[in-house]
């Protein structure tokens, strides 16, 4: 699947558990994350890394010189519509009353996903038959299942897709991008599912939930609120 245009529209903001803050993670930091949607998502902000810039003077070339000092993941305000009962405000209101971070997770483009029904065989490496995937190497894929995953596989972990044995309707997955293709050793059970999120249109990260006021309006305006996350991290691109 090559690169596109892909709308704010569709996609998906999760929240994970509650992790000890540090400045650098890797996908690994997620692998057992346990996501929940947060609903209502009406409004997202921006997002990424920017850099602090130092200065200093030469007297000698009568310039001023620059040199690159921190980086900051800025702070991400998002507008929901107020649910109550929703699982992820929920959980986004419980890591508001902490003061440590969360992990979070956002897929842009979330409807653009291409799923299907799959089988996983039992081999070192287990192939993947999806018909007709469309999908290249490198690109993320995450599985689910109705009973439990081939021994070596974890549902809702994101695998790669691998370049060796890849074929129009089979591949084996990686850990990472360039890693080995992963053996299965025991069958699962119930019905697998594959699915594709475009590259790099997957954000993760460890963030601080922050609170934030209801906003305003006239009669015709939809009451929202705004909450932020603090990115406390850098943010992974899957």
């Amino acid at each position: 699947m090559s690169g596109g245009l892909y709308p704010i529209s569709g996609s998906k903001l999760y929240i994970g558990g509650r992790v000890t803050a540090k400045g650098t993670v890797t996908a690994a930091d997620f692998a057992s994350a346990v996501w929940t949607e947060v609903g209502g998502w009406a409004n997202a902000g921006t997002i990424g890394d920017t850099q602090e810039v130092g200065e200093q003077a030469l007297i000698n070339e009568k310039r001023v010189r620059k040199f690159k000092t921190t980086l900051n993941g800025g702070t991400m305000e998002n507008q929901f519509v107020p649910m109550a009962l929703d699982a992820g405000q929920i959980k986004f209101k419980q890591a508001i009353e902490d003061c440590v971070p969360y992990q979070f997770k956002i897929e842009w483009g979330a409807d653009c996903v291409p799923s299907a029904d799959v089988t996983i065989s039992v081999a070192d490496p287990a192939v993947v038959t999806w018909s007709a995937h469309g999908l290249e190497a490198g690109q993320p894929v995450v599985f689910t299942s109705t009973g439990s995953l081939p021994t070596g596989l974890t549902a809702g972990t994101v695998y790669y897709v691998v370049a060796t044995g890849l074929t129009a309707n089979s591949f084996s997955v990686a850990s990472t991008p360039d890693g080995a293709a992963i053996a299965t050793t025991a069958a699962g059970t119930g019905t697998h599912t594959a699915s594709a999120p475009p590259a790099g249109m997957t954000d993760l990260f460890y963030g601080l939930a922050l609170p934030g006021a209801r906003s305003g309006g006239d009669a015709t305006a939809a009451n929202l609120r705004t909450w932020s996350i603090a990115v406390d991290s850098n943010i992974v691109e899957v």
